[in-house]
């Protein structure tokens, strides 16, 4: 059985206080005042208790400019946000998922349009929904095209998420016990992919763009490509490289108090509990005996190892003296992979979501589940990164801010 992968960092202490907010400056460059704007946003909405915390990362040039911690990492125990603090970055997962699949690619391992057959057999025989009874049985059509890789990177696979998604398939995946979000039991990536192949898809391949759990069917895909576990594979090929020391599937014990606590509020809406859900346990990343590595919403990072990975983008492929992957892949990556599906101003690339519309085209971007946002932008070279650790807020006017600056 595979095994998720630990790697051992210590962490380094910063001294803080709650009132006390980091700033370094690369080169002492001036602050522009979209991201004044973006931290005086962030500073109300922790003074007015609309989010615990939050740490903002921006970087222009490859330099960084802001680095500030805001508030708690945890509002309970009063622990201090702290900019090395590490969050579960979930579907910010995707681009480092994608890139996996993109290495192998280039090193001959697979072809981005290979079927998905050709590495997980049961994917040979997967229909399209026909019908679905009431008892969750469900009755399917033959597929016209085969599933391949490239519909697993682009959302246009037909396998959609379940509670965030598709009710029907919320019915399926609980009946066939499939995990669509993080690990939660002693299954492997590959075991989990193959319950998913025995149902059926939501549409034919290359039809829709459907917010898609297909990254993580891609992960028992490069696992199976290139014979290793899938952590071994992005520690070694992508997470080492680029010094990457707090990427975790399963964070080192000598780093789990640096994770902050995923904060929903109580049902009176005064006050902040710890996030539960009936169907996962926030501590997913503490649990080394489980060996699903979930790419689409799995990995535990901070914004400043974040921000090196979108910097290895803005260099084409290449940061801190290493290259990743070949200019003429991110090129790729960067082009429109689901044509006249997608209605708005960004297309679907093979790793992010890229605004095709000025002011800023060419920004490429992402989120995940427990309110973490970035984009970077190749035009200006600057990336940023704003994490939090929420779930189910109805107002955070820190996410409305960034968006503000991402599309305008």
């Amino acid at each position: 059985m595979e095994k998720r992968h630990a790697k051992h960092r210590i962490g380094l202490p910063l001294a803080l206080s709650i009132g006390v907010i980091i700033f370094i400056a690369g080169c002492q460059a001036p602050l522009d005042e979209r991201w004044q704007m973006l931290d005086g946003a962030i500073k109300m909405a922790v003074e007015t208790n609309q989010i615990p915390g939050a740490v903002l990362l921006t970087a222009r040039d490859g330099e960084v400019i802001l680095h500030r911690a805001y508030g708690f990492a945890d509002p309970l125990t009063q622990s201090p946000m702290q900019p090395n603090t590490l969050f579960r970055i979930c579907s910010q997962t995707k681009a480092i998922t994608s890139t996996a699949a993109l290495i192998c690619w280039e090193k001959g391992l697979l072809e981005i349009d290979d079927p998905v057959a050709k590495y997980i057999p049961i994917f040979a025989s997967t229909g399209i929904l026909d019908s679905l009874m009431a008892d969750t049985s469900f009755t399917s059509t033959p597929a016209e095209n085969a599933l391949t890789i490239r519909h697993l990177m682009t959302h246009t696979n037909g396998i959609p998420y379940g509670e965030i998604g598709d009710s029907r398939y919320e019915q399926l995946y609980a009946k066939h016990d499939v995990t669509d979000l993080f690990a939660r039991d002693m299954r492997s990536t590959l075991e989990n992919a193959e319950k998913i192949g025995q149902l059926a898809l939501a549409h034919e391949p290359g039809s829709e763009w459907t917010y898609s759990l297909g990254l993580d069917v891609l992960v028992a895909v490069v696992e199976v490509a290139s014979g290793q576990p899938y952590a071994e594979f992005v520690d070694t090929e992508i997470f080492e490289p680029l010094g990457m020391d707090d990427t975790h599937f399963v964070v080192p014990d000598s780093d789990q108090s640096r994770v902050a606590n995923v904060m929903e509020r109580t049902p009176d809406g005064s006050s902040w509990q710890t996030h539960e859900h009936p169907d996962y346990t926030i501590d997913y990343p503490m649990h080394a005996e489980w060996p699903l590595c979930s790419g689409g919403a799995g990995l535990t990072s901070s914004a400043s190892d974040y921000a090196t990975f979108l910097q290895m983008y803005l260099g084409r492929g290449a940061a801190k003296g290493v290259r990743v992957l070949k200019e003429a892949t991110v090129d790729s990556v960067m082009s429109d992979q689901a044509p006249g599906l997608i209605s708005g101003p960004w297309q679907q690339g093979l790793a992010f979501g890229v605004k095709s519309d000025a002011p800023g085209a060419g920004r490429f971007f992402w989120s995940g589940y427990f309110n973490t946002q970035y984009y970077a932008d190749p035009a200006t070279q600057e990336v940023v990164v704003l994490m939090k650790q929420t779930f189910g807020l109805n107002t955070d006017t820190t996410s409305t801010a960034f968006n503000e600056i991402l599309w305008n």
